[in-house]
C-alpha cells in the first residue's frame, strides 16, 4: 500500500496558482504533480474561498498575540500596583524614625 503524500499549505498555494495562470489545463497539471484532478477542483475552490482572508486585519495568530500581550500587560500592572502599595506602607514605617542629618 502506498503512503499519501502531504502538501504543505505553500505547495498547494504554489500548484493552485499556477492552475490559475491558466497557462495550462487544470489536468495537466494534476498529472505532473501526481494530483487527483478532483483534489486540485477541491484546492481551487478552497483558496478562492479565503482570498478575502489575506486582506484582514485580524487573523487567528495576530488575535492569539493580542490576547498574550494583553494578559501580559494585566499582570504587570498588577504587579506594579502592589509594589506601589509596598513602597508607600515602607515610606510610612520608615520614615517616622528616620533622623534629620545635621549640617555643620
Amino acid at each position: 500500500m502506498e503512503k499519501r503524500r502531504n502538501f504543505t499549505p505553500e505547495e498547494k498555494a504554489k500548484i493552485v496558482i499556477e492552475v490559475l495562470r491558466e497557462e495550462k489545463t487544470l489536468n495537466e497539471i494534476a498529472a505532473e504533480y501526481e494530483i487527483h484532478p478532483n483534489q486540485l477542483s477541491r484546492w481551487k475552490a478552497e483558496f478562492i474561498s479565503n482570498a478575502g482572508r489575506v486582506f484582514s486585519k485580524e487573523t487567528d495568530e495576530v488575535e492569539k498575540v493580542k490576547q498574550a500581550y494583553e494578559k501580559e500587560k494585566d499582570e504587570l500592572l498588577k504587579q506594579i500596583g502592589q509594589l506601589s502599595y509596598e513602597v508607600n506602607w515602607l515610606k510610612k514605617k520608615i520614615w517616622p524614625t528616620l533622623s534629620p542629618v545635621k549640617t555643620a
